[in-house]
């Protein structure tokens, strides 16, 4: 790492205009599960947005994991509207790339889809996940109400325990309310069931989180 910048976040003022007036386009189904990536969605449906490096690979393990109605690839966090994937890159947006999880609530709870999020990436590495550096490779949890709150900040706790007696440092996992979800363009969505070898850099520590799968919860 000598000599190498260590990214930061873009002030507000000094981050991209974005576009107002103009939304990416959508598919119409999931690539793998041939669900809507676009709600309203089917009742007991819960959606969770989630920053684990690049969202390719982070995509395919949550449309792989039991309970999962759909998913769908974005960004998130930061300040220009409608941004382009090279906008992203660039680093003045102040977003992250995010996957957005859409599961049923009677079957998963949210708690086994944070146990997904934090054993499948490293949450200790500030802006990077491995050799992907910037800040839109920020570890992130972005809830959607005071139940995902709680959960996101009691999962945290217990990991970090984990973590540290496993030899890590502090989780840098951003965990702040959900703004705007900006999809990501076509050819992201599902990219790695369109592209089974592609890239896929995303790679866990190796140490459980102590959290499970409530089949009724009441979260």
């Amino acid at each position: 790492m000598f000599g190498r910048r260590i990214p930061a976040m873009v002030n507000p003022q000094d981050a991209l205009p974005g576009r107002t007036d103009q939304t990416m386009p959508v598919p119409a189904e999931h690539f793998e599960l041939g669900s809507q990536l676009v709600g309203p969605w089917p009742p007991n449906m819960q959606t969770l947005v989630v920053g684990m490096g690049c969202f390719w690979g982070a995509e395919r393990i949550f449309w792989r994991a039991a309970g999962v109605h759909s998913t769908s690839v974005g960004y998130a966090g930061g300040f220009t509207p409608n941004p382009t994937y090279e906008e992203v890159c660039s680093g003045l947006t102040g977003h992250t790339e995010v996957v957005m999880v859409v599961f049923d609530s009677t079957k998963v709870s949210v708690s086994e889809m944070l146990r997904i999020f934090w054993e499948n990436h490293d949450p200790t590495q500030g802006m990077r996940q491995g050799n992907d550096v910037g800040t839109q490779y920020r570890s992130a949890i972005y809830f959607a109400d005071d139940g995902q709150r709680d959960a996101a900040f009691a999962t945290r706790d217990a990991y970090q325990a984990q973590l540290k007696a496993a030899g890590y440092g502090e989780i840098t996992t951003e965990i702040a309310p959900l703004g705007d979800y900006f999809y990501a363009e076509p050819y992201h969505q599902q990219y790695l069931g369109k592209n089974p070898n592609g890239y896929c850099g995303i790679g866990g520590t190796g140490v459980s989180c102590p959290v499970g799968i409530a089949v009724n919860p009441n979260e």
